[in-house]
């Protein structure tokens, strides 16, 4: 193998005199990076709300995680699904259609009077957002021809994913200082409806010509496959252990199963299963996965911590993510650079040891500290993350010919979303179990007690019925039970991303050849 096949993603894709995109595809890339930024900021922005929330709806515990991860728990088990509809119908209809249905949601979530109706309006920003993800980076993949293009491309399409995740924050807490806690599904508005309005006149419709009959059974098997394993996962990380979550899981791994051996005997399956028999494609979806599932987490441990702990309002905590905020999408853009000049298993795997370094650092975060080490270390995980998501999207979907492009990208967003998804839901329930079992509430009246124990924003709003005396003792007993939780959480997020950076090395690197043709039969089948 030559040293420049070696060099990485953009080196090993072949000739370079493809077809250019036009000026319309140019502009064509900024509507659909538009798009990915509004949705992405729809998976963190209501971090920053969540003491709002509790205050103004009252919700459990178990409620507010839904209200934050049900958007992403619908999103994931239905990507595949319109991943492969889009290949059918065409992805630009699809994203239409998507573009006036999450508008539609972000209207009822934006006054809802109640924790069930935002919980019912997330739900259907899920469905409307499945049907927007893989249409805009399988549109991608087809209007872009030449790989060095498209490599580019995608990590602008990744510094939109990355950047509005870690974006969330910053809008939410602007609107937060100025506006009530809805407000910030209204900025959906606008952009959606420019989505509809410029998306015929600047991006091509594209679907597979012949792409066989829709699988109506397997679409099912998808869809329970990815629901009862995702709740299951979430209920037990919040309640504990249960035979009817075990059961519920079961029910998820057996469709699973169901699903990858219909796939396999079909002519025309909705997804190659047979992709993940190859090193480099089935570790750069788990690394996808589990990169975003520390970025999630810590955003939603972080923006607690500097609000609840620190006593930041909504805004400055936003302005303090900023840095990360600005290297995520900054290195999602240099990661084309950057594979042109050293071998992908290197960019990647340093990539990820930055970003746990980063979830290290927050291991010295105290309850009276300032918050310049978790600005450095948000800014570190920001940046590596940043990395991962533009070199995994583009393994992920170059491994397929242009015809199939919708179904390989709801591979790539299924993990991406289920690593929003189970980021929150477990290193967030770490954090609340350790926090609950750490509580000091005998200065409480006991019809007080549960309130108290559900979330760090409720027991800060408990501490103001105490006299000062009492009150002081018990907000710092809750500070610290959150703080010693964030701990346990950042040490278990580093070592995920230190061992993701090492699996990274080992099979990509072993496997160099085969991540160069992997990448180089999609230019071959176009």
């Amino acid at each position: 193998m030559s040293v420049s096949m070696d060099r990485g993603i953009n080196d090993a894709f072949g000739a370079p005199d493809q077809a250019s995109a036009s000026r319309r595809d140019w502009l064509g890339l900024v509507v659909l990076a538009f798009a990915v930024l509004l949705i992405a900021v729809d998976g963190t922005v209501l971090d920053l709300a969540l003491p709002f929330i509790s205050a103004d709806l009252e919700p459990s515990s178990t409620q507010l995680l839904w209200i934050i991860d049900v958007y992403s728990f619908v999103l994931a088990g239905l990507l595949i699904t319109m991943g492969t509809l889009g290949d059918r119908i065409g992805r630009r209809r699809l994203l239409l259609v998507g573009a006036a249905g999450f508008g539609v949601a972000s209207l009822i979530a934006a006054w809802a009077p109640t924790p069930e109706m935002l919980i019912a309006a997330r739900v259907l920003q899920g469905v409307s957002g499945a049907t927007l993800m893989p249409a805009t980076l399988g549109l991608i993949r087809t209007i872009f021809a030449d790989p060095r293009e498209r490599t580019l491309a995608i990590g602008v399409w990744g510094a939109m994913a990355g950047g509005g995740t870690a974006a969330g924050p910053l809008i939410g807490g602007w609107l937060l200082e100025h506006f009530w806690w809805g407000s910030v599904f209204l900025i959906n508005i606008p952009v959606m409806a420019v989505l509809i309005v410029a998306g015929p006149l600047v991006i091509p419709e594209s679907k597979d010509p012949a792409p066989g009959r829709f699988d109506l059974f397997g679409a099912a098997l998808s869809m329970s496959t990815m629901l009862p394993l995702v709740y299951a996962v979430k209920e037990t990380v919040v309640h504990g252990f249960d035979p009817v979550l075990l059961a519920i899981g079961l029910v998820g791994l057996v469709s699973g199963v169901a699903f990858v051996r219909r796939q396999r005997a079909m002519q025309d399956p909705m997804i190659d299963v047979g992709l993940f028999a190859k090193p480099a494609f089935s570790t750069a979806v788990l690394t996808n996965l589990l990169s975003i599932f520390a970025l999630a987490g810590v955003l939603f441990f972080g923006s607690q911590y500097l609000q609840l702990v620190l006593g930041n309002t909504a805004l400055e905590s936003g302005v303090l993510m900023l840095p990360g905020m600005l290297l995520s999408a900054v290195t999602a853009l240099a990661a084309a650079w950057m594979v042109g000049r050293w071998r992908t298993s290197h960019v990647l795997g340093g990539g990820l040891a930055v970003a746990g370094l980063g979830a290290a650092l927050m291991l010295t975060l105290s309850v009276d500290g300032a918050p310049t080490m978790f600005v450095i270390g948000f800014a570190l995980a920001g940046a590596g993350v940043g990395i991962a998501l533009t070199l995994t999207s583009d393994l992920v979907v170059s491994a397929v010919e242009p015809e199939r492009a919708g179904a390989a990208s709801a591979v790539s967003e299924t993990a991406y979303e289920l690593g929003v998804a189970l980021g929150v839901a477990v290193l967030g329930s770490v954090v609340m179990a350790l926090f609950r079992g750490g509580l000091d509430t005998s200065m409480l009246e006991p019809e007080r007690v549960d309130a108290a124990r559900g979330t760090l924003g409720a027991a800060v709003a408990e501490a103001d019925h105490l006299p000062e005396m009492a009150r002081s003792v018990f907000l710092e007993s809750a500070q610290t039970a959150f703080v010693d939780g964030m701990h346990v959480a950042a040490g278990a997020t580093a070592l995920i991303l230190f061992a993701t950076a090492v699996l990274v090395l080992r099979m990509l690197r072993g496997g160099q050849t085969e991540v160069t043709a992997l990448e180089a039969s999609s230019t071959t089948n176009e």
